[in-house]
């Protein structure tokens, strides 16, 4: 059986098995050391009253008789017939009776059963020669112990739960929501600091996360800084190298130049994405009509590839169009370079409106989908010579889903090929008017 996955609900069913055992220990040692004793006790005193009433009825005049009776009856609720009359016997299961049964038994003589009718519990009892038949109010009944454990175990249960509850939400409360912030934190935008509020220990985890928050942002910052600098010194001398090409003899083999311009493009675009991916986002989403939306960037990357709608229409999502314009070519581009062509289908899953970037190529082993995500990771050394890049075009998708919210997963794809497939949450897709 799968435990639940949340603090409150595994602490309480941990406190609630330890309340039951403690009931339960509590219960059973109550009823050996406590109510077996009393009952023993009551069952022998009210066996030692019936007979020595019989007896004392045996040995008065017949005329006292009638008097003892009475007062029997009216102080101790006992009920003296001379006659007796063939009852029905008590059920069995009562442990009181089966004891008072015992102990007149013993203190009679002769076996003695115990009998039921008119609302009153009946034992024949030998007295003198004579058996007279001596009723009992059935109100001295034996306890219930499994209707007690069942009462303490359900009231155990509430107070369990009561106290967990605000125990546990004085700690599940700040997890949960330094959990949904180490969740949200991508590092590139601001952060709000955790309160640091509550026990030790979570005032040192919030102060740790805090600390770690500033550290990773001024890190990232610095990191676009740096190769922004990096960037911009490169280009100058890209530029005059560019220049100098230009300037070359008409006598220069050309095949020589076309090599230099071609590695001064590729140098550039290295340029670009590593700026790219430094840099990741910061651009705001706004609603966007998104079937125009991404018919117009399909456009844009190439007219003859189009867009397969399923389960429209798709309204208005809220988006960042120039960070998802780059995902959208990447995953594009990696897919014609990688998979021999590329097709995109839209649809809306359970996650919200899934874009799927197809290929016909081999597919990507299960085990190297996540790394394909990092910076300069290749599957292998042929594809590296044969199609070129950066190594940073799925490394800068990666970082502009996380940044955005998006989610971006890498499936085989039904035919064969990659399925790269990006969902946008349906918190921020805006159903049409």
């Amino acid at each position: 059986m799968r435990l639940p996955s949340t603090l409150l609900s595994r602490t309480n069913i941990v406190l609630g098995l330890s309340a039951a055992g403690i009931a339960a220990t509590s219960i059973l040692a109550l009823a050996m050391f406590v109510i077996r004793p009393i009952q023993d006790r009551s069952a022998d005193d009210e066996a030692g009253l019936i007979v020595l009433s019989a007896k004392t009825w045996v040995e008065l005049s017949p005329e006292a008789r009638l008097y003892f009776a009475l007062e029997m009856l009216q102080e101790h609720d006992l009920t003296i017939l001379a006659e007796p009359r063939p009852l029905p016997f008590v059920d069995t299961g009562n442990a009181y009776y089966e004891l008072l049964a015992s102990k007149l038994s013993q203190r009679s003589g002769e076996p003695v059963q115990l009998m039921e009718s008119d609302g009153l519990v009946w034992a024949d009892i030998p007295a003198g020669g004579v058996v007279l038949q001596i009723g009992i109010s059935p109100e001295r009944r034996a306890s219930e112990p499994l209707y007690v454990i069942i009462s303490v175990v359900l009231i155990g249960a509430v107070i369990v739960f009561a106290t967990s509850v605000h125990i546990v939400r004085r700690v599940a409360g700040p997890l949960s929501e330094a959990a949904r912030a180490v969740e949200s934190f991508r590092g590139a935008e601001p952060f709000a600091p955790l309160p640091e509020e509550g026990p030790a220990e979570l005032v040192t985890l919030a102060a740790s996360f805090n600390a770690m928050a500033r550290d990773v942002s001024e890190l990232l910052s610095n990191r676009t800084t740096l190769l922004a600098g990096i960037s911009h010194d490169l280009r100058t001398p890209l530029t005059r190298m560019r220049f100098a090409v230009e300037l070359l003899p008409d006598d220069v083999d050309r095949e020589i130049v076309a090599r230099f311009e071609r590695n001064l493009s590729a140098m550039e675009e290295l340029i670009s994405n590593a700026l790219r991916f430094a840099r990741g986002t910061g651009e705001d989403a706004h609603p966007l009509d998104f079937e125009a939306y991404l018919e117009s960037v399909v456009a844009g990357i190439d007219d003859d590839l189009g867009v397969e709608w399923r389960d429209g229409p798709f309204g208005e999502v809220n988006l960042a169009p120039e960070a998802f314009q780059r995902v959208l070519t990447n995953l594009v581009v990696n897919a014609r370079q990688h998979g021999g062509g590329a097709e995109i289908m839209v649809d809306n899953g359970a996650d919200g409106v899934v874009v799927h970037v197809l290929d016909h190529g081999p597919g990507i082993p299960e085990h190297d989908r996540e790394k394909v995500f990092q910076p300069f990771y290749r599957l292998d050394g042929s594809r590296r010579q044969a199609t070129g890049g950066s190594g940073l075009g799925l490394a800068i998708v990666r970082q502009l889903c996380q940044a955005h919210g998006w989610d971006i997963r890498l499936e085989r794809a039904a035919g064969g090929g990659t399925d790269a497939r990006v969902a946008i949450p349906i918190g921020e897709a805006h159903a049409p008017a």
